[in-house]
């Protein structure tokens, strides 16, 4: 049916609202997608879930093109199996909590890979079951602190997620790779370029995982290349660790006064006046040459508050991103955590911390910060702190420093962090040659997951000897409001928006310019021979708006084709309009139609 804007539910604005900050929201609002309803969540007009719509019908036909299956969850969920797997816990204050009226606890899903593993425990027991890979289209909800960039952040969505269930780790690598396949696939039909990039798996658990990013200076991910093919999440990129030095002939450690230094470079100054360095041993002082101890607080999913106190080259700044990725595997409980730099009230609980004169322990057999009645804290050390490498670091008094303390003779650690800024031009793991920085939008994330979640809720089938097995399982997400978005972000310009044929909301948009009843007499029967070929048409058939204006609403709107009658008609033409290339062309009246169709056709 052709769409009339004169009945189509639609207003489009002149005007930005102003709570837009990027593109899409802008454009998405303006011309008439969506509507905020709250904060961080948005209702969907027809022609914003035209879009939508199909964007989720490239997603499933891609699902199906590999067997996975359709089922669909509820989104509110009773809190047992999340107790089950601690994530009720776990996920802090993201998770929306609620109660019935008999006070049983209950949750708005932000994920469901608990439902997916309890359903196929209810309906599958033997190998021969397996492989299986189910998915669903389904809204989410994450109770975002502070939702932005209209569909980007948002405190409900809409997210396409598949699971794939597996006797053995080759069963789960095969998915795996099928999955990958099939998101390449998806975003090659959407028209959206994105990198795969290795990425930590987070609170998810399990082992191998990918993001696939799609590049953009307003992405609120940093992501890592080189050019020769190394991509990672910066969460994910692992330090080239220089090798350990002999410190067998190391000058003792020594303690310098260096008063008014609580800052490395008051500390790099005044360390080349008092204690200057032959260029034979390296010439002047640097940051790189001192040792910065960070203290940070972690909050628990619990709400207990523990400071890390974190060793890093002077010359590197701290990635919290990086820190809440990789911190887990140092501390008891694992979850969503909350991440920040130690304030006043944490350090006074910590007398023994000297703030701007912190140091590790300073010999291997006392606990950090060189006293037995401190409490023993977690040191943590960037991967650069290798054995035998000497620092110029705080003496854990005011006022001093150490210059030549050695790593592993004079302190050591308990573990070592991936924490600092990734910079570009910092070495690629594999050898490729330098990194360079980029910012993306993550669009899909995939997980092997592995057995977490099948432990923890039972998941077992016998095998082909009649043996219980742990079913292996992995996790394939792909933001389906967040692709909507994405597609605007990269399909617009200073006009409005300019949809790819696959996602448009119609084939063509027909414009009857002026007053003249033949006008309007041949763009209803234009309108209607484009629906019965096989094209959507949007037909702007309101009398009494002005030209400006209908045109205006058409590059607005950004269908790909616009068929403006008008002027012309009195020489037998119509204009003819690509909105991508603005390319127009007069075109006869009894032509246009089949114009029309080879252009969609051709795409």
């Amino acid at each position: 049916m052709v769409l009339r804007l004169s009945q189509l539910f639609l207003r489009t604005l002149r005007e930005d609202p102003v709570d837009a900050e990027v593109a899409s929201h802008k454009l998405l609002v303006r011309a008439g997608y969506i509507r905020r309803a709250a904060p961080g969540i948005y209702t969907w007009l027809p022609l914003g879930l035209s879009v939508l719509r199909k964007v989720e019908e490239i997603i499933r036909e891609e699902m199906t093109a590999i067997g996975a299956q359709e089922v669909h969850f509820p989104a509110l969920l009773p809190r047992e199996p999340y107790e089950a797997t601690n994530r009720w816990t776990e996920y802090g204050e993201g998770l929306f909590r609620l109660q019935d009226r008999k006070g049983a606890d209950y949750l708005l899903a932000p994920t469901h890979e608990e439902m997916f593993t309890l359903l196929v425990k209810d309906l599958y027991s033997s190998y021969k079951d397996l492989p299986l890979s189910l998915y669903q289209i389904q809204n989410k909800y994450r109770d975002e602190a502070r939702p932005r960039a209209g569909l980007l952040r948002g405190r409900e969505f809409i997210m396409k997620d598949s699971y794939s269930f597996d006797v053995d780790d080759a069963g789960l690598d095969a998915s795996y790779a099928a999955h990958r396949a099939a998101y390449l696939k998806i975003f090659e039909r959407l028209g959206l370029e994105v990198v795969p990039v290795a990425a930590t798996a987070g609170a998810m658990g399990g082992s191998r995982s990918e993001e696939f990013l799609f590049p953009t200076e307003i992405g609120e991910d940093t992501f890592v290349r080189s050019a020769g093919g190394y991509a990672a999440n910066v969460e994910a990129v692992t330090t080239v660790v220089p090798d350990e030095i002999d410190f067998s002939g190391a000058p003792a450690a020594e303690v310098l006064d260096t008063p008014d230094t609580p800052t490395i470079d008051t500390l790099v100054a005044a360390a080349n006046q008092i204690a200057p360095r032959a260029e034979a041993d390296g010439g002047a002082w640097a940051a790189a040459d001192t040792l910065k101890n960070v203290v940070l607080a972690v909050t628990l999913p619990t709400g207990e508050r523990q400071l890390v106190v974190i060793g890093l080259p002077g010359d590197r700044g701290v990635d919290l991103k990086r820190v809440e990725a990789n911190i887990g595997a140092f501390l008891p409980i694992a979850g969503e955590i909350g991440l920040e730099q130690a304030g006043e009230e944490d350090l006074k609980k910590q007398p023994l911390i000297v703030k701007g004169y912190l140091g590790p322990g300073l010999s291997l057999d006392q606990p950090l910060l060189g006293s037995e009645s401190a409490t023993k804290l977690l040191y943590l050390v960037d991967p650069r702190v290798v054995s035998g490498t000497a620092w110029i670091t705080g003496a854990n008094e005011a006022g001093t420093h150490v210059f030549g303390l050695v790593a592993g003779r004079d302190f050591g650690w308990d573990g070592v962090i991936e924490c600092t800024e990734v910079r570009a031009g910092d070495p690629s793991p594999d050898g490729s040659g330098p990194l360079e920085t980029a910012r993306g939008i993550e669009m899909g994330h995939i997980f092997q997951l592995g057995r977490k979640y099948a432990e923890a809720l039972d998941l077992k089938v016998l095998d082909q000897n009649g043996k219980q097995v742990v079913v292996t399982m992995g996790s394939y997400g792909v933001g389906v409001t967040r692709a909507v978005a994405a597609l605007a972000e990269a399909n617009h310009d200073d006009r409005g928006l300019v949809w790819p044929r696959t996602v448009a909301p119609a084939d063509v948009h027909v414009v009857a310019v002026g007053r003249g009843e033949e006008i309007f007499q041949t763009a209803e029967k234009l309108s209607a021979e484009l629906e019965e070929a096989g094209l959507s048409v949007i037909y702007d058939d309101r009398p009494k708006v002005s030209p400006g204006v209908k045109f205006g609403d058409a590059e607005l709107v950004g269908v790909p084709t616009i068929l403006a009658v008008g002027r012309g008609l009195v020489d037998g033409v119509v204009e003819i309009k690509d909105r991508r290339t603005g390319d127009a062309e007069n075109v006869a009246v009894d032509k246009a139609v089949d114009y029309v169709v080879n252009a969609v056709r051709n795409r």
